[in-house]
């Protein structure tokens, strides 16, 4: 990780804690909310006046960014399944992650910016979809147009992403607008590089019509890619993620190691260090990593030398129930990771047997009756 210069390094952490916000809530918590627009819009805490005025505004675009909101924790959970700190939320917690990121952390710049990035999503496709009814498909893509290829009509129904981008724009950045401080400008930062990957992935997808498939005539469209792609291109980002601290005017960055790049509008950004997520810390909002499954083989993050942090391991046998196609028994499986079972020898040898004389009898029957069609495409080779 980039490192503070200077004297950087001693006020900064202070600074930070002085300048940020206590455990509150955030628009995450939208998930575990349910009933109608009202309720939830009201029931919701954290929600600054500008979100609620847009929640009782747009209740059908509301449940678009609440249904959103477990598919971008579980891309988070996705990317960091094999790190010590594997993006774990807390069901009963108004901020989803708890304290965890109140550290101007990289996580906390990676959370920022995938959520940001899933409500974009969320919201576009539910335009594609006619659930919501201040947007549709993207009203521009319309007429004849040219690519690489020639020319091509617009049609179908391309992905409104600019309106997806506009409303998560409004909604999300509004909290941190209110604020001046450098969390707020950091979070402004990577929610839009979020909002920035998802656009970065639309892609055209086109249609031939004509004779016999040629492609005479194509009509194209928009469309997102899968969220995947979004989540690996953040993880990217944050594994190059960048350590700045706040310029002498505070409206803006400056690199606090001056040997790296100036942050791009598309890169993630953070102030402080991580922690090292090995033990339990309350305050910090560390779960540690007792109790989580290390691989033995790994030397990567998820070896269990670093994820267990040099504290050794247990190792356990597990007995699993797994349905698969093979020989009768074969659903119970007793070891650590096992596929299924490969079938008896007996069973092999009698299959091959089995084979073997329908390879004879067809060569008799080729010999026999040189003029069958079916017969002359098989091979007499015999497989021992």
């Amino acid at each position: 990780m980039n490192a503070p210069v200077g004297g950087a390094g001693l006020w900064l952490p202070l600074l930070l804690a002085w300048l940020a916000p206590g455990v509150g809530a955030s628009w995450w918590y939208m998930r575990a909310t349910g009933g109608s627009s009202r309720v939830m819009c009201d029931n919701v805490p954290g929600l600054v006046s500008r979100q609620r005025q847009l929640c009782h505004r747009h209740p059908d675009v509301m449940r678009a960014i609440g249904l959103g909101v477990a598919e971008w924790t579980a891309e988070c959970q996705h990317q960091f399944r094999q790190h010590r700190w594997n993006c774990n939320t807390l069901d009963r917690d108004h901020s989803l992650f708890g304290r965890v990121l109140l550290r101007s952390s990289r996580e906390s710049a990676f959370v920022y910016a995938v959520s940001s990035a899933g409500v974009v999503f969320a919201i576009t496709r539910a335009c594609s979809q006619g659930e919501l009814k201040s947007c549709s498909c993207d009203p521009k893509k319309k007429g004849t147009a040219k690519d690489s290829k020639g020319s091509f009509d617009w049609g179908g129904c391309s992905d409104n992403i600019d309106y997806g981008i506009k409303f998560a724009r409004a909604f999300v950045d509004a909290k941190e607008r209110k604020g001046k401080d450098a969390r707020a400008l950091m979070n402004l930062h990577n929610n839009r590089a979020g909002r920035k990957a998802v656009k970065r992935f639309l892609k055209q997808e086109c249609k031939c019509h004509g004779v016999s498939g040629s492609c005479t005539l194509r009509t194209c469209w928009l469309a997102m890619a899968d969220f995947r792609k979004t989540g690996d291109y953040l993880w990217r980002k944050y594994n190059g993620a960048i350590q700045v601290v706040m310029n002498q005017d505070g409206t803006g960055f400056t690199v606090a190691n001056k040997r790296f790049k100036k942050p791009t509008k598309n890169d993630l950004v953070y102030f402080e260090n991580s922690p090292d997520y090995c033990i339990r810390d309350r305050d910090a909002g560390s779960p540690g990593t007792a109790g989580r499954v290390c691989n033995l083989t790994s030397r990567g993050m998820d070896s269990c030398e670093v994820m267990c942090c040099g504290r050794g391991y247990d190792t356990s046998r597990v007995t699993r129930m797994t349905k698969c196609e093979c020989w009768p028994g074969a659903g119970v499986v007793s070891a650590e990771e096992h596929p299924c079972p490969l079938l008896p020898a007996l069973q092999i040898q009698a299959r091959r047997a089995a084979q073997w004389t329908r390879t004879i009898l067809l060569c008799l029957f080729t010999v026999l009756q040189p003029g069958f069609p079916y017969l002359k495409s098989e091979k007499c080779t015999l497989h021992k």
